[in-house]
């Protein structure tokens, strides 16, 4: 794969200022508004560590340890120079100490280990794993974005696997996904998590879903739920006010 300019990633201001995240150049695979819903999906508790697999250049894991001060937040990515854009996103925003990143193959037991990450080490692990099996969409003629967009057959089983590897007894998993991938989510989740709650994401009200927001609890029987949807934008396409809030770092509810 060619080696990402660093010179050329850009700047941006995240969630209205608060973070200043280097990503690689337009047309390239960018963090947005999928990053953005995952990483308000579970709010952890003061001390909790939080794992995001596949963090690209960490946007998720950083927005979280903006939220929580108190949080411990490990960003996974196996792409080196992906990892190098997080560790100098991590020195940008002052979080050293509190946010750290470690490059590893998720899919491998033997790599993830050798990188530090151990079983039942994670309160939440929050993931936006690819959402397109090879072979049934066309991908992208970015070599990045088609990697970071692809995975085999099998693959996604495979991903929330080592998710629920990491995570101890009773942590939850966060994960956003296409709306057709809800039987592939649930078929790969069954007998593994419980208390799922599936939540819709539609661009307006009369418009069918794009987007799942799942959680899921390790090793629960709680039951399933299907959360009401959110909605991104009003009739007349103006951003809804939760969608707003989410983009600009406010709490919501306000």
């Amino acid at each position: 794969m060619p080696e990402l300019n660093a010179e050329a990633a850009t700047a941006d201001l995240w969630l209205g200022g608060r973070l200043r995240l280097y990503q690689p150049p337009r047309g390239a695979h960018r963090a947005g508004t999928d990053a953005v819903l995952l990483s308000r999906l579970v709010r952890p508790q003061p001390g909790a560590v939080v794992v995001d697999v596949g963090a690209s250049t960490g946007a998720v894991g950083l927005a979280v340890a903006t939220y929580e001060a108190a949080a411990k937040v490990i960003l996974v990515e196996r792409d080196p120079d992906l990892t190098a854009l997080a560790a100098r996103n991590i020195d940008g925003n002052g979080v050293n100490g509190r946010v750290r990143v470690i490059a590893a193959d998720i899919l491998s037991v033997e790599n993830r280990r050798a990188a530090g990450l151990s079983s039942n080490m994670a309160d939440i692990v929050l993931t936006n794993p690819p959402f397109f099996v090879s072979g049934r969409h066309r991908p992208s003629p970015v070599p990045r974005k088609a990697s970071a967009h692809t995975f085999r057959d099998g693959d996604l089983e495979s991903w929330l696997k080592a998710c629920l590897d990491l995570l101890r007894p009773g942590g939850t998993l966060g994960l956003v996904h296409r709306a057709d991938a809800l039987p592939d989510c649930l078929a790969a989740l069954q007998r593994r998590f419980g208390g799922i709650v599936v939540r819709p994401v539609q661009a307006q009200i009369e418009r069918s879903a794009i987007r799942l927001l799942v959680t899921g609890i390790k090793g629960s029987r709680a039951p399933f739920t299907l959360a009401p949807p959110l909605i991104l934008q009003d009739a007349d396409g103006t951003t809804t006010a939760e969608a707003d809030a989410l983009h600009r770092g406010l709490p919501w509810p306000p």
